[in-house]
């Protein structure tokens, strides 16, 4: 009812109507209903008056229901006892009853109405004129119990409305979560692969510039040279995906197959070989594959430099009708084949991640010949 400290308006102009239409047909019908009931005391003055009490208490219906219902009880009880004829004013009690089921919870519903009704019932006994006695309490029953059990299957209606609006609220909350906390571990993902691979080049490049500069400068300038496109080439890439999370939309194409090419170039400067291999007729793929299969290259070169200590990968990209495959391999000894990088490796987890999002398979491990394998399967068809 209260809304900054003010009563809502269009909850006082509602009762102030009904109040003021019940007055009316109060006034209006009463008479109307002597006339047939002939054994009823005529409607004069003093039954206007608890007419126009009765009618009037509901301007504080939701304010105060239970002193609404009492006034109410009162003067419909004051009329009934008069001898004044059935009329309107049971309508108003009925109104009453209802706001107090409506309002209230049972418990304290169920004492107020009960109370309204043993006051009503006193005219069955004790009313001026011919008496109804017990034949008239099933009559005056009913217009305690139908208003009552209305009000209260309304207000339980209105409380599960208000559950399932707050549950969807809920739901909708958790949903948003959840999709702030995945569209999270996308950007970490993808910082993570770019700042990763980015530094492991530009580390390897450094060692290999401090090693020239003392004997050969001439040379450790071009490790130089590698290290400032390295990482000019990293913060482009780092630039567009952070870009993108503030607009809110990736406005530059992402990185994908395409770009092999220049990740081969990069990690040659870092002095890492890599000799790419493509099976079948190259085509365009779903953003997501073309997305997911460079950066499980781009992972897996760079665990390559990092940890496998040789000078030379394996590419291999296999386009298949419904799927597109992706095999990096090395001869290394180093500690990208040991345990730590087959289970719990940032970049192996990631890995993990991105192809099971889309459905895939990847398998990675040491190689029977020695070295180690990463292998990544990527259905084409199901890709969104």
């Amino acid at each position: 009812m209260r809304r900054g400290g003010h009563w809502r308006r269009p909850a006082v102009a509602a009762d102030a109507v009904l109040a003021l239409v019940l007055l009316g047909f109060g006034l209006l019908a009463t008479g109307l209903a002597g006339d047939n009931q002939p054994g009823s005391r005529p409607v004069d003055a003093a039954s206007r008056v608890l007419i126009a009490v009765a009618a009037l208490a509901l301007l504080v219906r939701r304010r105060a229901p239970v002193v609404t219902l009492a006034v109410v009880t009162v003067a419909t009880s004051t009329y009934l006892l008069s001898g004044y004829p059935y009329g309107p004013i049971l309508v108003t009690f009925l109104v009453a009853v209802y706001t107090v089921a409506v309002r209230l919870a049972v418990r304290p519903a169920a004492l107020a109405t009960v109370g309204a009704f043993v006051l009503l019932l006193a005219h069955v006994f004790f009313g001026r004129g011919p008496a109804p006695g017990w034949t008239g309490v099933l009559p005056a029953s009913a217009w305690v119990v139908v208003p009552f059990a209305v009000g209260v299957v309304v207000r339980v209606s209105r409380e599960a409305a208000a559950r399932t609006r707050a549950e969807e609220a809920r739901g909708r909350a958790e949903q948003a979560r959840r999709q702030a906390d995945e569209e999270r571990l996308r950007i970490a993902q993808e910082v993570h692969d770019v700042v990763g691979h980015g530094l492991a080049a530009i580390s390897m490049q450094a060692e290999i510039a401090l090693h020239l500069l003392p004997k050969r400068p001439e040379q450790a300038e071009v490790a130089l040279t590698a290290i400032s496109r390295t990482s000019r080439e990293a913060l482009d890439e780092l630039r567009v995906t952070l870009g993108a999370v503030r607009r809110g939309a990736e406005r530059e194409p992402v990185p994908g197959l395409a770009r092999l090419p220049a990740l081969r170039d990069r990690l040659a400067g870092a002095g890492l070989a890599v000799e790419v291999l493509v099976v079948g007729d190259p085509r365009e793929l779903p953003a997501a594959v073309d997305l997911a299969a460079y950066r499980v290259v781009q992972e897996a070169l760079t665990n390559v430099l990092r940890h496998a200590g040789v000078a030379s990968a394996e590419v291999t990209v296999d386009y298949r009708a419904d799927e597109l495959t992706v095999e990096v391999t090395d001869r290394g000894v180093g500690a990208g084949a040991t345990p730590v990088d087959l289970g719990g490796g940032h970049g192996l987890a990631g890995m993990r991640e991105r192809v099971a999002a889309l459905g895939g398979r990847l398998t990675t491990g040491p190689r029977a010949g020695g070295g180690f394998r990463v292998y990544a399967g990527l259905p084409v068809g199901s890709a969104r």
